[in-house]
């Protein structure tokens, strides 16, 4: 039997699967720590970016390290300046020229009083205001200055792409140091993330058919979300068959299950 749910969302940091494309956007976000200054990850619904997020924020020294993590950007611009003082440890004034100057000083304080480096993660990014993209570039500017006190990390889908593409985000975008897409996972690796997710709940049987993970590849396309769902419920349909392997018809049951497909 198995000791836990091997397709959690709330799996522990240590034991998170690291695909070539994990470790290529940890190898960059490496490199953001040492420049500092703006970060852009991308990629579809369900890629692993949270989970990124996660591990790279569990890698930062607390005492070198402020994060600050904003997860929905659908925020007005008052909204977002409010939750930036927040998580800076300021409390935030009534009118927006106050708190940007707040957070302006609380990020010079941070960085050049007490040597920790502010890290700021806007995550679903492509929900951000232009206002707000707008005033993020002036924000971290500090008097036209050319040494970056944050890291600031913008997080999202496709889309947002195509939104900073636009001519009056070219200041911004010029000074994204670092750009990654995930992708997800490849055939080969969606095979080995299953089998280590069940190692880890107790389980070194192939559960899995050949055929059922070849198709858990081709309905999922290697996105984690979609995967970790697929598998969760196979394994919930194959319990209740009382059968000892899951092949590609309870894959394709659970898969119309989870799309919500007849």
């Amino acid at each position: 039997g198995l000791t836990i749910d091997p397709f959690t969302k709330e799996t522990e940091t240590k034991h998170f699967y690291k695909s070539k494309e994990f470790k290529e956007a940890l190898n960059r976000l490496e490199f953001l720590k040492s420049t500092k200054g703006i970060g852009l990850i991308t990629g579809q619904p369900g890629a692993g970016k949270t989970s990124l997020l996660r591990y790279f924020e569990s890698t930062l020294n607390s005492n070198l390290y402020k994060c600050v993590y904003i997860p929905l950007s659908t925020l007005t611009v008052m909204d977002f300046y409010k939750a930036l003082c927040d998580g800076l440890g300021v409390n935030p004034g009534f009118k927006k020229v106050i708190m940007f100057k707040q957070i302006q000083e609380a990020i010079h304080n941070l960085s050049y009083n007490k040597n920790i480096t502010p890290v700021i993660i806007l995550d679903e990014a492509q929900y951000l205001k232009n206002a707000i993209l707008d005033d993020l570039r002036i924000i971290l500017n500090f008097n036209m200055d050319s040494k970056d006190y944050a890291i600031l990390l913008l997080v999202g889908q496709m889309t947002f792409i195509n939104q900073l593409q636009r001519q009056n985000h070219d200041a911004l975008r010029q000074r994204i140091v670092v750009n990654y897409y995930l992708n997800g996972l490849t055939k080969e690796e969606t095979k080995e993330y299953i089998t280590s997710r069940l190692a880890l709940s107790g389980c070194h049987e192939p559960i899995f058919t050949d055929d059922a993970l070849e198709l858990l590849f081709s309905c999922t396309n290697g996105l984690l979300r979609p995967l970790n769902s697929i598998a969760r419920l196979s394994l919930i349909q194959g319990a209740a068959k009382q059968t000892r392997s899951i092949d590609s018809d309870i894959i394709f049951n659970a898969q119309k299950e989870v799309n919500l497909t007849i």
